[in-house]
C-alpha cells in the first residue's frame, strides 16, 4: 500500500475510534508523524487528500482540524465526481434518482411542515406562463430540493443534491426538444405537491416516480438513435 494511503488510514482510524472528534484540532505535524510512525511528507500528503474530501480543514496559522463531518459536507465530494460523468452515463444517474427521489417524496408527505408545504405551493406559482428553459430548470431544481430537505433525512437530501448536475442537463435537453414538456412538468409538480399537502405518501411516491421516469424514458429514446449500430 502506498505510504500516503497508510497515512490516510491511520488518521481515519483516529477519527473512527473517537480519538479525534468533529471539530478537534490535530496534534502538530511533527508530533503526529512521530506518533503514527510516518514521515512528515507522507503525513502532509494525507492531510491534503483528506482536506479535498472535507474530512480535514487546514486553517492558515491556526492548525488542522477535523471538520463537522456532516453528511452534506462529506457528500459534497461526490458532486465533484458526478460532474465528470459522460453523456452516455446520465441514464445511470437518472435510474439512481428514480430509486431515491420517490422515497424522499413519500417521506416528505409524512414529515414536511405545513409552512414548508405552503412554500412549495408558492414556488409553483412563481413560474411564468411561458418560462424560459433556464427558469423552468431552476424552478424544478428548487422544487425537488425542498422536497428532499422535507424528507427529514440529511444523507438522502445530500445524495439527491449531488445527482442534480447530470439530471439537470437532461431536463434542459428535454425542455429544448420535447413538445409539451413545460405543461407536463407543471401538472406533475402540482400533483406531487397535492399528494404531499394531503399527507398521502404512497400517492406522492407514485407521482414522483412518474415524473422522473418521464425524463428517463424520453432521454433513453433520444439517445437510442445515436448509439444504434449502423
Amino acid at each position: 500500500m502506498p505510504v500516503t494511503d497508510v497515512a490516510i488510514d491511520k488518521i481515519k482510524d483516529m477519527i473512527i475510534s473517537g480519538e479525534l472528534a468533529p471539530g478537534d484540532r490535530l496534534p502538530k505535524e511533527a508530533e503526529l508523524a512521530q506518533r503514527l510512525g510516518l514521515s512528515r511528507s507522507s503525513l502532509r500528503e494525507a492531510v491534503k487528500a483528506l482536506c479535498l474530501i472535507r474530512v480535514l480543514d487546514v486553517r492558515q496559522g491556526d492548525g488542522t482540524y477535523v471538520t463537522s463531518l456532516e453528511p452534506n459536507l462529506l457528500l459534497d465530494a461526490m458532486t465533484f465526481v458526478v460532474d465528470f460523468h459522460r453523456d452516455d452515463t446520465v441514464l445511470d444517474f437518472l435510474a439512481v434518482r428514480r430509486i431515491l427521489e420517490p422515497a424522499a417524496t413519500a417521506m416528505a408527505a409524512l414529515h414536511m411542515s405545513d409552512a414548508d408545504v405552503a412554500e412549495l405551493a408558492e414556488l409553483l406559482g412563481e413560474l411564468a406562463d411561458a418560462p424560459t428553459v433556464e427558469a423552468l430548470v431552476a424552478n424544478d431544481l428548487e422544487f425537488h430540493r425542498k422536497i428532499a430537505d422535507g424528507s427529514g433525512n440529511p444523507v438522502l437530501c445530500s445524495l439527491l443534491d449531488s445527482l442534480s448536475g447530470p439530471t439537470a442537463r437532461a431536463r434542459i435537453w428535454r425542455g429544448l426538444t420535447q413538445e409539451g414538456a413545460v405543461a407536463r412538468t407543471r401538472e406533475q409538480h402540482a400533483a406531487i405537491h397535492e399528494a404531499i399537502a394531503n399527507r398521502e405518501p404512497e400517492l406522492a411516491r407514485s407521482w414522483a416516480t412518474v415524473h422522473i421516469a418521464g425524463v428517463e424514458q424520453w432521454l433513453r429514446s433520444t439517445l437510442a438513435p445515436a448509439t444504434a449500430e449502423p
